[in-house]
């Protein structure tokens, strides 16, 4: 999408990532005829075809079909996710006619894989180190998370070493094996605990095979060619053979599954929709627990998932373009409610549950915590006092508001943040009973006050430097320099969604550098420190 270009002039960009520089304005019907044919046998003919088109596309829409979705998606998945992996491509092949083809390997392994074949649309691997990895590698688009994993040392049936210490492990008579730690996550997450316990050299000395996968590891305890290995807690549940010890200095290990959007893949949406399936409570992540695996809280499936977020009206030009371009990507709707945050508080109060809230101010998130998870700080945005061009009454602070036959407007102090920010700058600089003799609008939004000092009805105003960003060709501002004049934004995502994962990578997108460029070019001055992680 392109991007507006507003008048910039008289009116420089924010300087400082964090503290607020001198405020800136950014600127046929066709008849059928054939000879010898009833007209009317033609007529039935063509209806009956066209109604069983109709119905084949309205079924093809329910079961979310497309024409890019009769191409194969690729998986690359780590070996000791095969169970659950390969029951989740059969099922959603199943409900969708999709074919599903799958990759198992060493998680290393199957990075290397996808990356030379750069045609992949998943990628996961069994534990998030290999995410980073891949992060590292420029091939994460978004990230999904599924489960989580623990190791032990894997024993046959009834455990005839007994084997309870990982000192056991290092008697004579005990075979043991491992995954190569240079391949496979089990391998590699087991070798850093056990180094950091000072135990690594001794147990590597004493492993008899290094297998390419925790699955031979399994195997091999199961067939009796070795007494023990290290494996995944859920992959013992898929032996009935198998048990596993708990070791001390693994107590505290754990591995992260999730499931990885990749950049190379051709069909973005449709990998996607593979990706909110497979880590949807109903539908993979129950694989995933019939295959002994502790899942994460996922989302609630949905062909297409609504978000409802609730955000402050002045944000809206910093945010509308990066929710659009969130929409397209995951192939889903977010329905946007801009308003005063003293209104969307009230109506929240009232009953009403968004997936996500965008505060103008921190005030407005501390009287609604109870309703959301932890608020991320993300914007900040500074109160100006807003005049025509030239400054034609001469305004350089507060108290020349209180001149005589001044005509000005404020926000709403019991509807929106601005309001509330007004009357206490106004309290705290002793101006507020001589300004507010001449305010004729109180508002709710920044907007209508600054249409109504642009069309000449106001004679100046008391608004957010982003209310103005569009305007720096018909108006000017004036610093207010004051502790107070300043707003802090803050996100978060609703504890009583059911769609938690996918409101966390909306938050992530509005977080993102492309967002950050959106806020300052409106005015906006930067808070968030990380770009890239958001709320999951």
């Amino acid at each position: 999408m392109r991007r507006t270009e507003r008048s910039t002039s008289n009116f420089q960009r924010p300087t400082s990532k964090e503290e607020p520089s001198p405020c800136p304005l950014p600127a046929y019907r066709e008849r059928v005829r054939h000879a010898g044919i009833n007209v009317v046998l033609v007529g039935f003919l063509v209806s009956l075809a066209v109604l069983i088109g109709l119905v084949a596309l309205l079924m093809r829409e329910k079961k979310g079909g497309s024409a890019a979705s009769a191409q194969p998606l690729m998986v690359y998945c780590a070996a000791g996710l095969r169970e659950p992996m390969q029951a989740v491509a059969d099922e959603y092949q199943k409900e969708f006619g999709v074919e599903v083809r799958c990759s198992f390997g060493a998680s290393q392994a199957e990075l290397v894989t996808l990356e030379r074949a750069g045609n992949g649309d998943l990628y996961l691997p069994a534990d998030e180190s290999y995410i980073e990895i891949a992060r590292g590698k420029a091939l994460v688009d978004a990230v999904m998370p599924v489960a989580v994993m623990r190791p032990v040392l894997g024993v046959r049936k009834g455990n005839p070493k007994g084997i309870k210490l990982l000192d056991d492990v290092l008697k004579g008579d005990v075979k043991l094996g491992q995954a190569n730690p240079d391949a496979a996550a089990i391998g590699k997450v087991t070798r850093d605990a056990l180094m950091k316990a000072g135990k690594w050299e001794a147990i590597k000395a004493k492993t008899v095979v290094f297998t390419g996968t925790v699955n031979e590891v399994a195997n091999a305890i199961k067939v009796g060619s070795i007494d023990c290995g290290f494996v995944w807690d859920a992959l013992v549940k898929q032996y009935p053979d198998l048990e596993g010890v708990e070791i001390s200095q693994l107590k505290d290990v754990k591995s992260s599954v999730a499931v990885v959007v990749l950049k190379t893949s051709k069909q973005g949406v449709e990998a996607r929709k593979l990706a909110r399936y497979l880590s949807a409570r109903d539908r993979g992540l129950k694989q995933f627990q019939r295959f002994g695996f502790t899942t994460v809280e996922g989302d609630a499936w949905s062909l297409r998932p609504e978000l409802k977020l609730m955000s402050g009206a002045m944000l809206r030009p910093a945010i509308e373009e990066t929710i659009a371009g969130f929409e397209r990507r995951e192939g889903v709707s977010v329905t946007r409610v801009y308003n005063g945050c003293g209104i969307l508080v009230a109506a929240m109060r009232a009953g009403e549950r968004p997936d996500a809230y965008f505060a103008c101010d921190q005030s407005f998130m501390q009287q609604v915590n109870d309703l959301f998870l932890d608020a991320t700080d993300v914007s900040q945005n500074q109160l100006v006092i807003l005049v025509h061009k030239g400054n034609p009454r001469g305004i350089h602070g507060l108290k020349d508001l209180a001149q005589k036959d001044l005509k000005v407007g404020v926000g709403h102090e019991k509807q929106c943040a601005l309001g509330v920010l007004t009357k206490e700058t106004l309290v705290q600089s002793r101006q507020y009973e001589p300004v507010m003799k001449n305010v004729k609008v109180q508002s709710p939004t920044g907007d209508f006050l600054v249409n109504q000092l642009r069309t000449g009805s106001l004679d100046a105003v008391i608004a957010y430097v982003s209310n103005a960003a569009a305007s720096g060709d018909k108006l000017e501002a004036i610093r207010i320099d004051i502790p107070c004049a300043i707003a802090t934004q803050p996100i978060a995502v609703g504890k009583e969604s059911s769609q938690k994962q996918l409101a966390g990578r909306l938050l992530e997108a509005i977080k993102s550098a492309e967002s950050k460029e959106r806020f300052l070019e409106n005015g906006f001055y930067w808070k968030s420190e990380d770009s890239r992680v958001g709320r999951r």
